[in-house]
């Protein structure tokens, strides 16, 4: 394996202080939900949980776990990615952005991943911002992403 839970759990345990330290008076941590479709020999439909917090204006780093059916039966991820937005103040209505990181299936056999990804994110609407995401790692990937929207910021 590319990362051992220890080391894991000591970077999301550091992203999730330093995003708080620095937090004045909006909050910095972005949740999300999503639903990724990876298609090849190792299928699989994943509904994950994950959180980002910005690297500076044009760089958010999260973590994603997901879980679902797979060609093997039920499978795991866990993700660790980069997104590089184009509009990180909320300029337009939608704004691309491209992604890179890692992924760690496991569930039916272990296997890891390096990930590229191109999305999308769309407009605020009661707090909740949708995503849209394409890209390898495995395999083809799609994802939906319904994040917690930050104001006046990506």
């Amino acid at each position: 394996m590319i990362f051992s839970r220890a080391a894991l759990g000591a970077l999301v345990a550091t992203l999730l202080a330093g995003a708080q330290a620095g937090a004045q008076d909006a909050p910095r941590l972005q949740p999300e939900a999503r639903l990724d479709v990876m298609t090849g020999a190792d299928w699989a439909v994943h509904a994950g949980l994950g959180v980002t917090a910005p690297l500076g204006t044009y760089v958010r780093f999260g973590v994603v776990g997901g879980i679902g059916p797979g060609a093997g039966g039920v499978s795991g991820r866990g993700d660790l990615i980069a997104r590089f937005t184009l509009d990180p103040f909320r300029e337009r209505r939608w704004a691309p952005y491209g992604a890179g990181g890692v992924s760690a299936r496991f569930g039916d056999g272990s296997r890891n991943y390096l990930l590229l990804l191109a999305g999308v994110e769309g407009p605020a609407r009661r707090g909740i911002a949708p995503a849209f995401e394409l890209g390898v790692g495995g395999g083809f990937r799609a994802g939906v992403i319904l994040r917690r929207a930050l104001a006046r910021r990506r």
